[in-house]
């Protein structure tokens, strides 16, 4: 996905979002995906392709059947954006957050932007996304205190595994990954993609 940035100091005038103006943006541009990094920085993504929107579909389907078994959490799409605890309001391609996480959240809060870090997210690096952005993107879930992540990079075609207080792991497709001790139960196999 082609993504640009809009930094929130315009003409040497600080213009500062708060959380109110904007989730008003995002709402008034529904047209637009709209994440703020956690240097105040507006991130700008245009739609993905066939291919790219097809594996995140797929990805969000594997998730959530293992959730609708296990009843153990909620999935999101990507067209949710969460909060992060850090600053950073992002949108994961496929995000998976705990029951009882879930639940603390008051009704206001769920129907908004969720004030939370997902446990599990999944990053799909498309034909145009720039890898140091899109790991710094990872970097910025950890530091949230997502517990689990993985980004698919069908360029190189390889899996990059972040986890808590590990450094990141990567991985040649294909291969099986496990949702561990957060998705208890959840794996997935991963073959080469397909590329034209």
């Amino acid at each position: 996905m082609t993504a640009f940035t809009l930094p929130l100091k315009v003409n040497l005038q600080q213009v500062d979002l708060t959380d109110e103006q904007f989730y008003q943006l995002c709402i008034n541009n529904p047209n637009l995906s709209i994440e703020r990094s956690k240097k105040g920085v507006l991130i700008f993504m245009a739609p993905v392709g066939g291919d790219s929107g097809s594996w995140e579909a797929d990805y969000i389907v594997d998730v959530g059947n293992w959730n609708r078994q296990t009843k153990k959490g909620k999935v999101f799409s990507s067209s949710t954006l969460f909060k992060l605890p850090n600053g950073g309001d992002r949108c994961p391609d496929a995000a998976w957050i705990e029951r009882s996480r879930w639940e603390s959240l008051t009704p206001e809060q769920r129907q908004k932007f969720p004030p939370i870090a997902p446990d599990f997210v999944i990053e799909l690096r498309s034909r145009t996304d720039d890898l140091l952005t899109l790991q710094e993107k990872m970097q910025e879930y950890m530091d949230s205190d997502v517990r689990l992540g993985w980004m698919f990079n069908p360029h190189d075609q390889q899996v990059e595994i972040y986890r808590q207080g590990q450094p990141k792991e990567v991985r040649s497709l294909p291969t099986q990954l496990s949702g561990e001790s957060v998705l208890p139960g959840f794996t997935l196999n991963v073959d080469r993609f397909e590329i034209d």
